[in-house]
C-alpha cells in the first residue's frame, strides 16, 4: 500500500471516447491531441502526406489514434486507442474506442476501464437517426447503455460535425431533445449530462470558446477540453488490497518479454514488489511499472499503466486475468448468480442459447441450459408451469451449472442467474466455457459487472451477486477464497 508522498500525485481520469461508428471519434481525439501539443509537427505531417496518398485526407487527424494498416484501410476504429494529455485538474488516459458494431468486444474491453465517458453523435441529417438505430442498427443508444452499465455517471455529449447543417441551433435542440429522453431511460441524470455542440473537423468549440459567430449567437457554454476538465472527481479505493484487470498481454524492448497493461481499480503497486497472477495462481515480480512511456515506482487505485513482469512464464498471464495482492486473491468463479437487465430481445429466448459473457477484460462462451419454471409478475413466486422458452414479458426459474477444466475441482451446481426481462425477473441455467476472476458487485463493482452478447449485440447487462469459487493449482494460491 502506498503512504505519504506516494499519494501526492496528480489525479488521473481515464476517459472513455465512444459512439456509432463515423460519428468522427478518432478526428476529435486527433485534433484534440494537435491542439494540445501532443502530436508533433514532423507526425502530423506525415499523417497528412500519407493520407493523402491514399485518396483519405481527411483521416489525417483520426491516424493520430488509428495507427494499424488494417484501421486506415477501413477507414475505421478496430481496437481501442490510448492517449494522454493534461488539463488544469487531471491527467487523462483517453481512450478511443471502436464504434463499429463488429468490434463493441473490443469496445466493452476499453470502457470497462473508464471513470467518465465522452459520446460522440454526428449532427449531419440522417447520421443522427442511423446512430439512434431508426433506419437499422445504431451503436448510439448500445454505446450509451453499456457505458452507463459499466458505472459511467459523468457523461459529455459531443454533438459533432455541426458545420455540416450550419451550426443550426434548431439541429442541436432536436439532437439534445431525441437522445437527452433516451439517456434519461438508461439511469442518466439531467444534471450529470454536458451537451457540447462541436465540429472537429474545423477544430471549433474542442480547447477554445466559440469562433464562428454561426454558433456563438445561440451557444454560451464550455468547450469540449473545459467540460473534461470539470468532470466529477472518481473515487479512488487506495486502502484496499490490490487488484489490476489485464487489458492486455504485451512485449517490448524496454517492458520486458511478459509485460501487462491495465487500470488498477484498487489498492498499490510498487517496482519490485511480488505480485498474484491469477486465475493462474503463480507468483510474479514487478520489475517496471510505465505510463505514457515514463518511468514510475508506484501506481495506485485508477493509474491506467503498463507493467514489466518477472519471474513468471508467459503462459500463465492472460488478458481477463487479475494482478493481486500475493495475500489477497481474487475470487475465481466457476459459476455465478448475476442479475441482469435483458436490454432488448426479438426473438424468444430458448434453452441452447449461446452467447458471450463479458467481465471486466473477460470473455467467455457461455450457453442457456435449462428454464426450471415461471415466476409470477406480481408476487415473484414460482409457479408450477415449466416453460420451453421465454418472451419479453414473462418470468421464470432456472439452474446454473458450469463447465471446467483440469486442475479445477468438482463445481458446485444448482446456482442461479437472475435475469430481468423489460422489467421481469426470472432465472436460467448457463453453461460457461471456462473459470472467470470476478468479485461480487456489492464488494467491488469494477470487478462485478456482466454482460452478455448475442449475435453481435448485447443482449443483457447486469452483476455478480454470489461467487462461486474454484480451487487453483500454482505457486501460491491453493484456492481462491
Amino acid at each position: 500500500m502506498l503512504q505519504g508522498k506516494d499519494l501526492e500525485m496528480p489525479r488521473q481520469l481515464n476517459l472513455a471516447i465512444v459512439g456509432h461508428v463515423d460519428s468522427g471519434k478518432s478526428t476529435l481525439c486527433g485534433r484534440l491531441l494537435h491542439a494540445l501539443g501532443r502530436i508533433s509537427k514532423k507526425q502530423m505531417h506525415k499523417n497528412e502526406k500519407e493520407a493523402k496518398e491514399k485518396g483519405k485526407g481527411s483521416f489525417a487527424y483520426a491516424w493520430a489514434m488509428d495507427e494499424s494498416a488494417d484501421e486506415r484501410a477501413r477507414g475505421i476504429t478496430m481496437n481501442v486507442g490510448v492517449a494522454y494529455f493534461d488539463t488544469k485538474n487531471y491527467q487523462v488516459v483517453m481512450l478511443d474506442s471502436p464504434g463499429h458494431k463488429d468490434f463493441v468486444p473490443n469496445m466493452i474491453s476499453g470502457v470497462t476501464q473508464a471513470d467518465a465517458a465522452v459520446l460522440v453523435v454526428d449532427a449531419s441529417l440522417g447520421s443522427f437517426e442511423s446512430g439512434m438505430g431508426v433506419n437499422g442498427v445504431g451503436q448510439t443508444k448500445e454505446h450509451s447503455q453499456l457505458i452507463r452499465s459499466f458505472g459511467v455517471e459523468d457523461l459529455i455529449v459531443a454533438v459533432n460535425k455541426m458545420d455540416s447543417v450550419e451550426y443550426s441551433a434548431e439541429r442541436f435542440n432536436y439532437v439534445k431533445s431525441q437522445l437527452g429522453i433516451f439517456l434519461r431511460s438508461c439511469g442518466y441524470k439531467e444534471s450529470a449530462i454536458t451537451w457540447v455542440p462541436l465540429s472537429a473537423m474545423e477544430n471549433e468549440n474542442l480547447v477554445t470558446a466559440v469562433s464562428d459567430t454561426r454558433l456563438s449567437s445561440w451557444f454560451h457554454g464550455t468547450c469540449l477540453l473545459e467540460a473534461i476538465d470539470s468532470s466529477a472527481p472518481p473515487h479512488r479505493d487506495v486502502s484496499r488490497p490490490l487488484r489490476l484487470p489485464i487489458c492486455d498481454v504485451i512485449s517490448s524492448h524496454v517492458l520486458g518479454q511478459v509485460a501487462v497493461c491495465g487500470k488498477v481499480v484498487c489498492g498499490a503497486i510498487r517496482s519490485d514488489s511480488k505480485v498474484l497472477v491469477m486465475p493462474s495462481g503463480e507468483l510474479a515480480t514487478v520489475k517496471i511499472i510505465e505510463r505514457d512511456s515514463s518511468r514510475l515506482s508506484s501506481a495506485r487505485a485508477g493509474d491506467n499503466i503498463a507493467i514489466g513482469l518477472q519471474g513468471i512464464d508467459p503462459i500463465h498471464v492472460m488478458s481477463g486475468g487479475v494482478l493481486c495482492h500475493p495475500d489477497y486473491p481474487v475470487s475465481v468463479a466457476s459459476s455465478l448468480e448475476l442479475k441482469i437487465l435483458v436490454l432488448d430481445i426479438t426473438v424468444p429466448i430458448l434453452p441452447g442459447l449461446q452467447f458471450e459473457l463479458h467481465v471486466h477484460h473477460a470473455k467467455v462462451s457461455a450457453s442457456l441450459v435449462r428454464i426450471v419454471s415461471l415466476l409470477d409478475q406480481k408476487t415473484g413466486k414460482a409457479s408450477a408451469k415449466k416453460p420451453r422458452m421465454l418472451t419479453a414479458k414473462q418470468a421464470a426459474i432456472v439452474e446454473v451449472c458450469c463447465v471446467t477444466r483440469a486442475p479445477l475441482q468438482q463445481m458446485r451446481l444448482n446456482e442461479c442467474l437472475v435475469v430481468i426481462i423489460c422489467g421481469v425477473c426470472f432465472f436460467v441455467q448457463v453453461k460457461l466455457e471456462r473459470e472467470v476472476c470476478v468479485e461480487e458487485f456489492g464488494t467491488l463493482k469494477a470487478l462485478g459487472r456482466a454482460f452478455l452478447r448475442s449475435q453481435g449485440s448485447t443482449v443483457a447487462v447486469g452483476v455478480v451477486t454470489r461467487v462461486v469459487q474454484v480451487q487453483v493449482q500454482g505457486e501460491r494460491a491453493e484456492h481462491a477464497c
